[in-house]
């Protein structure tokens, strides 16, 4: 408030300004203030792989990403009503920026996220299992409004990852949201969970009431540098 103060004095305004104004253009200045440290605070802890912006989304390269479904994603009503995304593709047509642009947003509409790798989130989980962390560590998890799985089915599951996957969904099923990247479809989960009662319980709490996104066409990064080359159209 006494740097907005000291900005109003220094511009020095033509028109009169009433003490009661003033006190209001210091309130709003304040919680200005005050909501752009929570958002960096959230996107720090986000631990985002990506920068990425809904802002920044390509359309122009054809992969079958639908423009209204986004546009109605980066609403972020899908986090407001706990529900998933799951974005599936080959490898390079931009899931992992897409899932990191939707966090993104989030993050900037109030919701705290989490981003792992999947195989990282693993790893974590069975060292915290190993030095008896690993309840704090799922309470952690659970706090998050919006948990990133990304790489999802690179590999198949053993036992004591399943059993660390299904107890991360179980505390975020119907509370909190979940984004999963991967190049494996949803229909062919059960195979790479291994366990036919597990896969159930996994697929039914991941795919139950997510939105799709099911990307194609050839890697971005072998056509950005040719799309980017396109002269602009005339306006």
């Amino acid at each position: 408030m006494v740097e907005a103060l000291q900005r109003f004095a220094a511009q020095a305004p033509a028109t009169d300004v009433s003490p009661t104004d003033l006190v209001g253009i210091l309130a709003d200045a304040e919680s200005a203030h005050r909501d752009n440290r929570k958002l960096q605070i959230r996107l720090k802890s986000a631990t985002l792989r990506q920068q990425a912006c809904i802002e920044d989304v390509d359309y122009r390269h054809a992969r079958g990403l639908s423009k209204p479904l986004m546009l109605d994603l980066a609403s972020s009503r899908w986090a407001a009503q706990h529900q998933n995304v799951i974005l599936t593709g080959k490898t390079g047509v931009g899931k992992s920026f897409l899932a990191c642009a939707l966090a993104h947003k989030a993050c900037r509409d109030g919701y705290t996220v989490t981003y792992r790798r999947f195989s990282r989130l693993l790893d974590e989980l069975s060292q915290a299992c190993a030095d008896g962390t690993y309840l704090a560590a799922l309470r952690r998890l659970a706090k998050t409004q919006v948990l990133v799985l990304d790489d999802f089915g690179l590999d198949v599951l053993g036992p004591s990852e399943r059993k660390l996957l299904l107890d991360v969904l179980e505390d975020h099923y119907g509370v909190s949201s979940t984004v999963v990247t991967s190049q494996v479809e949803p229909d062919l989960w059960h195979a790479i969970i291994g366990e036919e009662t597990a896969a159930d319980s996994i697929c039914d709490r991941l795919v139950h009431e997510a939105h799709r996104i099911k990307l194609s066409g050839e890697s971005m990064r072998k056509t950005k540098s040719s799309l980017n080359a396109q002269p602009k159209s005339a306006k």
